[in-house]
């Protein structure tokens, strides 16, 4: 009779768990395909304002940074278990082991939710890049 018990709280955890995972799959924010027009913004460390405006079909955010290059947005990083980690945009390094600094990302003004790897691009986006001391 216990081994029916722990057997059904198993089975039921599992239907809840598969249940949560396909929500999620089903209203998480998914990529726009398309020609997209958007705007990368950079704010650096004195709040100067760079600003490109380009046409993509990329989905997601590191392809617009890389489709930026050609009009003059430079950016370093390292790779990581969770993407690209950023350490330098046009030049200038954010180092948050030396002083706190680190590159935050914004989506629309909002702080971004995902890194440059997964960050969905939709038509009319502004994404920037601010260095911040935290």
């Amino acid at each position: 009779m216990k081994n029916k018990k722990i057997l059904a709280f198993a089975i039921a955890l599992v239907v809840v768990i598969a249940g949560f995972i396909g929500a999620w799959l089903i209203l998480r924010d998914k990529p726009q395909e398309g020609t997209k027009a958007v705007t990368l913004e950079v704010v650096d460390d004195k709040a100067a304002k760079t600003t490109y405006a380009l046409k993509t079909d990329a989905e997601f955010l590191r392809g617009v940074m890389d489709e930026a290059k050609a009009k003059g947005f430079t950016y370093e990083g390292s790779e990581s278990a969770y993407g690209l980690m950023i350490s330098h945009v046009n030049g200038l390094r954010a180092d948050y082991q030396q002083d706190g600094a680190y590159w935050a990302i914004y989506v629309n003004g909002a702080y971004g939710e995902y890194g440059a790897d997964s960050q969905p691009v939709a038509d009319g986006d502004t994404f920037t890049f601010e260095y911040t001391k935290g």
